[in-house]
């Protein structure tokens, strides 16, 4: 008895369909965690300058007080004198 096996390979369309599917699913997965990252917290631009303003303190809770006061105060914006 000659057994042969015979693996029928997948339709080109198959495997387009497939590809396409994939991309979409890694793409959509991507769209939200990058959302996630924008909608929650401060942007990392802020906290990384603030981070490099507050570097002289030497207590890590002083350090998050500096951080927190600069952000505060970059968010501010100036009234205008009258």
């Amino acid at each position: 008895m000659n057994a042969k096996l015979n693996f029928a390979s997948p339709h080109p369309f198959l495997t387009v369909a497939t590809a396409t599917l994939a991309a979409i699913i890694a793409m959509g997965i991507l769209w939200a965690v990058v959302s996630l990252f924008q909608s929650r917290g401060e942007p990392m631009a802020q906290l990384a300058a603030a981070q490099r303003a507050c570097v002289q303190h030497a207590y890590a809770s002083e350090r998050q007080a500096c951080i927190k006061q600069w952000i505060a105060e970059s968010r501010t914006t100036p009234i205008a004198a009258q």
